[in-house]
């Protein structure tokens, strides 16, 4: 029996998909809910698993192509089993359909084919061998060599548009002018969409300030051992920035809220978006109820937030919502930047790289471990005292971490 693979139901406010990989050839034998191939959309990837066992008897939509919901994308053939094939022909395998590449062919050159056969066949650089003649005895005729180069036209064009869909790493030879010429993947057309909205449609502006990290790193030094054996994950710095942020977001309500119209939307939880990279691109995970999370709890689903958006395993829950955010451009050495809003969000933090500096304290020179910190917020309803005061309280509660402890 012939099973249609469909495209699943897609996330809300995702209209279409591109198929980015088949992990199974045609006439592959396929398992029940094995992957068979995985679908790109603006945010996440989806995974296509197969309906039941069987053999893929066709690929309809190849890779590079955008589908939508329902659209078909190949044919399984349950009860059927997949033909064997030997190394030598494997590649032919995948340049024609089963049906050609597979039937043994009774011609065993051109000089036995038709004269206009052998014209065809010299002019297409094709050997009788190649192909499965439907004629008397298995000759070929006009329409089987054309069928045939149909069919390897077809399917070159197909692993050419793979090829294009998901380019790898660009490699440029260095001392030429080589040029190469790639297009935007969904995700990253969607980043520089998005970017754009927070530039257009924002009054952006950002204030900094520096945090002393010393208290913070004593804390970390003295406690990872018994905080890694006890919970089973390290104890980072993140969880402390995404404390200390939300009692900066308590105090001063605005840099949690988001404008909708003329409407301003404040909200009575915190939604913490932890920016994390990855192949695709850079996506924001959401910490749903961070401020009712455990700093073990903050740290276990960030660790996990990176694993599964290196293996593309993120799904639209992850990413949708958020009422403020943290990216930290410190891990890639970043000294200082200027984040970007995540609409409809009004205010991101931004964190960057620890350097010992020397500074002043208690009118003594000390060397400390410092950070620049950024705080990136909507002009049009926060104002400067907000924003400035939000993040002088994150910088006082990293620089006395029992205030975060005692939510002071």
């Amino acid at each position: 029996m012939a099973i249609e693979i469909k495209v699943p139901n897609l996330p809300e406010s995702v209209s279409s998909a591109t198929v980015a990989t088949w992990h199974v050839k045609q006439g592959d034998a396929v398992a029940r809910e094995q992957n068979l191939l995985d679908l790109e959309t603006d945010k996440v990837m989806l995974e296509v698993p197969a309906v039941d066992s069987g053999v893929l008897k066709e690929i309809r939509v190849q890779a590079g192509a955008t589908v939508q919901a329902g659209d078909v994308l190949g044919v399984i053939e349950t009860g059927a089993t997949a033909a064997p094939v030997a190394d030598g022909a494997q590649a032919a395998k995948s340049e024609v359909p089963a049906t050609a590449a597979t039937a043994p062919s009774a011609a065993a050159d051109n000089e036995s084919q038709s004269p206009a056969v052998r014209k065809l066949l010299s002019e297409l650089g094709l050997s009788a061998s190649q192909i499965s003649g439907s004629g008397r005895g298995g000759r070929l005729t006009v329409e089987d060599v054309k069928a045939y180069a149909e069919a390897r036209k077809a399917a070159s064009g197909a692993a050419a548009a793979a090829k294009t869909a998901a380019p790898g790493p660009v490699r440029l030879a260095p001392g030429t002018r080589e040029e190469q010429r790639v297009p935007m993947t969904r995700i990253r057309a969607r980043i520089a969409e998005r970017l754009l909205e927070a530039k257009n449609s924002t009054a952006m502006l950002t204030t900094f300030n520096e945090v002393d990290l010393k208290a913070v790193s004593e804390l970390r030094a003295k406690y990872k051992d018994s905080f890694e054996k006890t919970h089973g994950v390290k104890l980072g710095f993140m969880s402390f920035f995404v404390r200390a942020a939300i009692e900066a977001l308590k105090k001063y309500p605005v840099l949690n809220a988001s404008v909708d119209g003329n409407d301003i939307v404040y909200h009575g939880y915190y939604d913490i978006g932890i920016a994390v990279s990855s192949e695709r691109g850079l996506v924001v995970p959401i910490l749903r109820d961070a401020d009712l999370m455990s700093m073990a709890e903050i740290e276990k689903t960030i660790v996990d937030f990176g694993q599964r958006a290196r293996a593309n395993k993120l799904t639209m829950e992850d990413l949708t919502g958020g009422t403020f955010s943290i990216t930290n451009g410190g891990v890639f050495g970043s000294m200082l930047s200027t984040p970007i809003l995540n609409p409809p969000q009004s205010a991101i933090l931004g964190m960057h790289g620890i350097t010992e500096r020397p500074v002043v304290v208690d009118g003594q020179i000390v060397i400390r471990p410092m950070m620049y910190l950024a705080l990136s917020y909507d002009h049009r309803i926060i104002d400067g005292r907000e924003a400035v005061l939000g993040l002088r309280t994150i910088k006082e509660c990293l620089e006395d971490p029992a205030k975060i402890l005692l939510q002071l």
